[in-house]
């Protein structure tokens, strides 16, 4: 096989297009979190895929995945069910520690409300546990100021031993901050 520039076995186009998927995995990042957090508004910037958003119970059970550019990367974004602890109860959660425990991931991005951040980080302890490489995407961050909550993401970081990034999805605020933290990952 040979293409219009090369000549006949040492043709490069048809050496590369044999070469296996499996020689260069595809890097798979999920976004962890509580129901109403705003991780598929996140999904949705980090995609450009439009994912329905919805507070009725259920709706993200299918999981969505799409694919986001970071630096000269493709890497496979996945949006999770919602869920309040890896001790699963919904089927919601069932499914989302099934996606955590057997899929090969790069990263968990955990997404979490800024207005709620204490009640909040049980599961990202619960993520830290299950050795994961994890990201804190404090969300909603926008909303918090306006109800004079501040949050000291720096101090968050050297506490947990993980990055931070404080965001606002729904207003494209700290996206790209995500992206180049997300970058030392994949």
């Amino acid at each position: 096989m040979s293409c219009h520039s090369c000549s006949g076995s040492k043709c490069k186009s048809s050496w590369w297009a044999s070469v296996s998927k499996t020689h260069f995995p595809e890097k798979v990042v999920a976004l962890v979190g509580m129901p109403n957090v705003g991780k598929s508004v996140l999904f949705n910037a980090l995609t450009g895929t439009y994912v329905t958003v919805s507070n009725y119970p259920g709706t993200t059970v299918e999981i969505a995945r799409g694919k986001t550019q970071i630096g000269e990367k493709y890497v496979s974004v996945v949006d999770t069910p919602g869920m309040y602890s890896l001790i699963p109860i919904t089927e919601e959660e069932k499914v989302a520690k099934k996606l955590l425990l057997e899929e090969n991931l790069s990263l968990a991005i955990h997404v979490v409300e800024a207005k709620n951040l204490g009640r909040m980080l049980t599961l990202t302890l619960q993520l830290m546990e299950m050795g994961l490489p994890l990201l804190l995407a404090v969300n909603m961050i926008d909303e918090a100021k306006r109800m004079n909550i501040a949050i000291d993401s720096l101090s968050l970081e050297e506490k947990l031993g993980i990055p931070v990034v404080k965001m606002s999805a729904a207003k494209k605020q700290g996206i790209e901050q995500l992206k180049m933290r997300m970058a030392a990952y994949v």
